[in-house]
């Protein structure tokens, strides 16, 4: 019966993360300081990592003698590689904020934490001014392209699309571009 609660409760953690990637809106992270183990879960959950220059990312589970089980060792590959992230879970180094850029676990690094606060709010106003059935329908395809082959990522964005081409928001994109205006989308 304690295995059984403990597996609900380790299942509990892991959608709670997936949250992050199931939510319809890109979640954009934003790490300042120290980010190990459960950090670590979350912020490769997340759609786009940021960080300032003094973040620390650390796969810690190791070192205290269990497997980390909320999403790194599934996660952490695609965005880095298998190598580097079998380095990272098996050794627990700490990888500083250039490094995290260089490997592709973060897009950005911010001098420190004001200049992070401010250059990801820009990143999120510039989302929210696009069309929100892009910005969903490519979150979607990104996703799905991660996890399934190129044929398949291919057949699901032309569906997705063939639904979503005949939305308003193309006309409305293409009508302000030749007007030189901002587009006005409207909400989901």
């Amino acid at each position: 019966r304690k295995a059984e609660a403990l597996y609900r409760h380790v299942r509990g953690l892991q959608d709670s993360f997936t949250a992050f990637e199931r939510c319809r809106k890109p979640v954009l992270c934003a790490v300042q300081g120290a980010c190990f183990g459960g950090g670590v879960d979350m912020a490769v959950a997340c759609d786009v990592r940021y960080c300032s220059a003094d973040a620390r990312f650390c796969v810690k589970e190791v070192d205290l003698a269990i497997t980390a089980d909320i999403g790194t060792l599934q996660r952490l590959p695609t965005l880095v590689g298998h190598g580097v992230a079998t380095e990272m879970a098996l050794t627990a180094r700490v990888v500083g904020a250039e490094e995290a850029k260089a490997i592709g676990l973060v897009t950005e690094v911010a001098p420190d934490a004001a200049a992070l606060e401010a250059a990801v709010a820009e990143r999120a106003a510039a989302l929210a001014a696009k069309s929100p059935l892009a910005v969903q329908g490519t979150k979607q395809a990104m996703l799905h392209a991660r996890d399934h082959s190129v044929g398949d990522g291919l057949e699901f964005v032309a569906m997705m699309n063939s639904a979503r081409l005949t939305s308003e928001d193309l006309s409305e994109a293409m009508g302000a571009k030749f007007a030189r205006r901002a587009p006005t989308f409207s909400k989901l």
